[in-house]
């Protein structure tokens, strides 16, 4: 089979046996990887994870992907952009240690460069059978010299960022402490002012009895004070607050002065006066700038404290509530309050200032340096991400093998489609050819010998169809039910036209269907802009339906020219079939009369029936009648794809016992509808004078009252009717009996004939057919092994290898006919198929529902907005801007509610229809999906880790 034959069906699989030596495996894993045409099988499923042979390999290259993402981390945070632009073709990675002095005792990286192609995909040309060009990966050496670079990096960066840290949490902190050395001076200098005028004539008094702040000792006093303060005093404070006010020097009574959030001031005082029971002088002063917070590094708002208290126990206490709620204490001189001085405010300014400035000019040069850094990983950084991934799915990937201790030889399996073989084989013979180049002991080959085998099996290969750009998308959505069991007939294929098509029936206006076309003709012209961008969850898949988007569009463009039907406006495009009368007074009722010159409309429904009073009656008809034979259609052509299936598979009794009585049972029921419903179209009922039959109460009596006719839709239908019923009739027992009869009869015969049991002759019936689509050429693959001839020189032999055959598992080899199960199987399926029939069928008439209430809904939008702007009868400035917003709410409505919310109801209706009303007349869906091993998959699926 080739690889056009694998988008029908899928392609024919083969499972291989390989024996590589352990030197040449990463090579072997790399070279598949490039490919993407290995599907390896895990040959240690009994073993746990943290017990197979690589897990230190794996955990080394986990730490070496923890390391970047903490750089990552660093470089996000500085703003820095990252260098996404990485190929995997003359790639050079420098791993030099620019910019850096480093002490003597440190180890030193050497200055080198990993230059060369590297995963390079693997070019081969069937055609010619030219020899691939292929680049092995990084050797082991400097793969370890990669690790020990971001190692050494991240070991740089974190010092870096901790001294930055470190840095920027002092500068605050000083800038924190100017703050409060500004407020107190201001505090201290006012209270030194009031000591030297003895001035406290503005005095206020504070409410003893507040319940909230109440000491649990209240004094008859009051403090006066011409500042603001948040306290309460009691028998102490007020001894506190004089020897404050008059400067009193009382061993006893200490201060704190710290900030602490604005937020939590409330709380604070609280807590500090109900725990020193009233015993302190609390004052607050907002800073006006705001300060940045250390571990957020956001600005917030914060307040100066001042806490006056006397005894260290209190002070202790006072400290421990500030620290519990992330306050800030500084130490400011204390003779500040008894004897202040501006010398002494000023000189401890001046250190502050000088402090911070030479902190800025320390903070600058790490954080230039920490830049200059970061810029130089920023640029590889995505890259050497990319070379770890790799790395770390090689190594995982050899967890997957069987060891040979005996002979240091690695032993795969895995799925690879048949036509892929020759390319298999010759990028193996390409990596043995340069692993016996770089051997330095030519004499002993067996370090670089890789040995295939195509094994003979009963296991069920996986199913693999190939897909483009185009394609992707629509094989995703029958994918999305179920995988097609193996080689049967992929509905993917077919549902590329049928998808757009039962969507556009439902969807159908000219003006809808050309805005979603813009919308998927933006997305695939811009492709290659959008796909190398970061997207999210809803774009990457509105960006993966670009081209159903634009069928989609262009089908309902097509349609809404059938419906003659542009934002719910008619087109006269052609002339029309109809003749109004010239003479009619208004509000009269007249009819439209056909036109002998022009009698049928070219194509479409016809623009004269928009508009009138039978209007709506006639679509609904017209819609509801090809809604039955769009669905007919649809069914009868899935329903002819499990003949195919039949047929490939060899399956006589399937295609006996279930295809014939299904179609019969089909066509002779609602195919004969189908035909009865153009022949009603076909016909003049008018020019013969006799009126339409009904075809519902036709339908009807022909199961209630056969051989009766109410109204002859044509000659000798009675008969026709009884006919059809009798075969419809005869189906049921042919459809239910002779598949279980039959298999019955064939395993008898091979129980007479000396088998065990028909289902062990299907088994090897069922490898037999998987070995014979298998070409003669691919079915033995050449095996690569080395001779030596009489010139010491290493000759290439190149074998064909006997064929090995995997036994039966546990499940085939138990597994007996049973009748029972058969018959239940088959009574199941045939009430299922017939219900079905009926249920599907009318679940078609969705077609119709879905089209009408668009349609209605565009009728209606336009003529509350569009109709109604221009309805008005006198033009002015008001009525333009009317009309203006009518159109913008018109058209933001129309997209919003007719072509997104419309349009995703009729996409998941038309999914519903693929799934079930189709794909149930011959898809099995049993099969699992080929997932080989791919450097790119790895690539995508592993850009959210980093």
């Amino acid at each position: 089979m080739n690889t056009q034959e694998s988008i029908f069906r899928s392609a024919d699989m083969s499972l291989i046996q390989i024996y590589v030596a352990a030197e040449i495996v990463r090579d072997v894993i790399a070279a598949f990887g490039s490919m993407s045409n290995v599907q390896f099988r895990d040959l240690n499923k009994n073993i746990s994870s943290f017990q197979r042979n690589y897990v230190n390999e794996i955990r080394r290259f986990d730490n070496t992907q923890r390391q970047l993402r903490y750089l990552y981390k660093i470089i996000n945070d500085q703003h820095l952009a990252i260098n996404l632009n990485y190929q995997l073709i003359d790639s050079n990675i420098n791993l030099n240690n620019n910019n850096e002095s480093e002490n003597n005792n440190e180890n030193e990286i050497q200055n080198e460069s990993i230059i060369g192609n590297i995963y390079d995909p693997i070019d081969f040309d069937p055609t010619t059978q030219n020899k691939i060009q292929y680049s092995p990966p990084l050797k082991s050496s400097k793969i370890d010299q990669l690790i020990e670079l971001i190692s050494h990096y991240e070991l740089k960066i974190n010092d870096l960022s901790t001294n930055l840290r470190n840095l920027s949490q002092k500068k605050y902190n000083l800038i924190e402490n100017r703050h409060v050395l500004l407020i107190s001076n201001n505090f201290f200098s006012r209270q030194s002012q009031l000591n030297q005028n003895n001035n406290i004539d503005n005095r206020f008094s504070i409410d003893s009895s507040h319940h909230d702040n109440s000491p649990l000792l209240v004094e008859e006093q009051s403090i006066h004070l011409d500042f603001p303060t948040n306290h309460i005093p009691n028998n102490d404070s007020n001894i506190i607050e004089n020897a404050i006010i008059n400067s009193n020097p009382l061993p006893a009574i200490d201060f704190i002065i710290g900030t602490i959030e604005r937020d939590k001031i409330d709380k604070v005082q609280t807590i500090l006066w109900r725990t020193l029971r009233g015993n302190l002088f609390f004052n607050h002063i907002p800073i006006d700038d705001p300060i940045v917070d250390e571990s957020t590094n956001e600005n917030i708002l914060k307040d100066v404290f001042i806490i006056y208290t006397h005894g260290k126990n209190l002070i202790n206490i006072t400290k421990k509530v500030l620290i519990s709620l992330n306050a800030k204490v500084f130490n400011i001189n204390n003779n500040y309050q008894n004897d202040f001085n501006d010398n002494n405010y000023q000189n401890d300014l001046n250190t502050l200032n000088s402090k911070l400035d030479d902190l800025n000019q320390v903070l600058d040069q790490t954080q230039q340096t920490l830049n200059l850094e970061l810029s130089l990983i920023s640029d590889k950084i995505y890259y050497w991400s990319i070379l770890i991934k790799m790395e770390k799915s090689i190594f995982i990937t050899m967890n997957k093998f069987d060891f040979d201790n005996s002979r240091h030889t690695l032993i795969a399996e895995g799925w690879v489609p048949t036509y892929d073989i020759q390319l298999l084989k010759n990028a193996l013979r390409d990596i043995t050819d340069r692993a016996s180049l770089s051997n330095m002991d030519p004499i002993n080959t067996s370090q670089t010998v890789a040995v295939v085998n195509v094994l003979k099996t009963n296991r069920t290969p996986p199913t693999f169809h190939k897909t483009n750009k185009f394609t992707q998308v629509f094989q995703n959505l029958c994918d999305s039910y179920g995988i097609a069991t193996y080689r049967e007939v992929n509905p993917g294929l077919p549902t590329i036209a049928t998808f757009p098509f039962i969507f556009a029936l439902m969807f159908g206006d000219l003006g809808h269907g050309f805005i979603l076309m813009l919308v998927g003709l933006y997305l695939i012209i811009n492709e290659l802009k959008f796909s190398k961008i970061k997207k999210d969850d809803m774009f990457d898949m509105i960006y993966s339906g670009r081209y159903l988007i634009f069928l989609m569009g262009v089908f309902s463009m097509f349609t809404g020219l059938v419906y003659n039907d542009i934002f719910s406006i008619p087109m006269t495009l052609f002339k029309s079939g109809w003749e109004w009368p010239k003479d009619f007074n208004p509000g009269d009722s007249i009819e439209a009369t056909q036109n002998p010159n022009h009698p049928v409309y070219f194509l479409g429904i016809d623009s004269a029936w928009h508009g009138t009073d039978n209007a709506l009656l006639f679509l609904n008809s017209y819609k509801m009648k090809l809604s039955i034979l769009i669905g007919f259609i649809h069914m009868l052509y899935s329903l002819c794809f499990s003949c195919v299936n039949y047929k490939f598979f060899n399956s006589k009794i399937d295609l006996i016992g279930n295809f014939i009585p299904s179609i019969l049972f089909m066509s002779s029921i609602f195919g004969y509808l189908c035909i009865t419903i153009v022949y009603k179209w076909c016909v003049d009922w008018y020019k013969i004078n006799k009126p339409p039959p009904s075809l519902l109460n036709m339908l009807i009596n022909m199961f209630l009252s056969p051989g009766t006719i109410d109204e002859e839709l044509y000659p000798g239908q009675a008969f026709v009717q009884v006919f059809l019923l009798l075969v419809a009739l005869i189906c049921v027992p042919w459809l239910l009996l002779y598949k279980p009869m039959a298999l019955r009869s064939k395993h008898n015969a091979a129980v007479n004939s000396g088998y065990t049991s028909l289902h062990e002759a299907e088994l090897e019936d069922f490898s037999n057919r998987i070995q014979d689509n298998i070409s003669v050429s691919n079915s033995q693959f050449v095996i690569v092994d080395y001779e030596d001839n009489s010139d010491g020189e290493v000759d290439v032999d190149y074998r064909i290898n006997t064929e090995i055959t995997t036994g039966l598992s546990e499940e085939s080899q138990q597994k007996n006919f049973d009748f029972g199960d058969i018959m239940i199987h088959q009574v199941i399926h045939t009430i299922e198929f017939c219900l079905n029939c009926v249920s599907h069928t009318a679940s078609y008439l969705r077609l119709w529902a879905l089209s009408l209430a668009h349609s209605q809904l565009s009728t209606v939008l336009w003529g509350m907005t569009i109709s109604s702007a221009f309805s008005v009868s006198k033009t002015s400035f008001g009525t333009v801007i009317f009309a203006f917003f009518m159109f913008a709410m018109w058209f933001v409505l129309s997209v919003c509610v007719l072509v997104i919310m419309e349009g995703t109801s009729a996409m998941l209706h038309a999914l519903r229809l693929h799934w079930i009303e189709s794909m149930s007349k011959f898809f099995q869906g049993e099969g699992y999906a080929y997932e080989p091993f791919s450097f790119k998959q790895v690539i995508e699926d592993g850009d959210d880790d980093i």
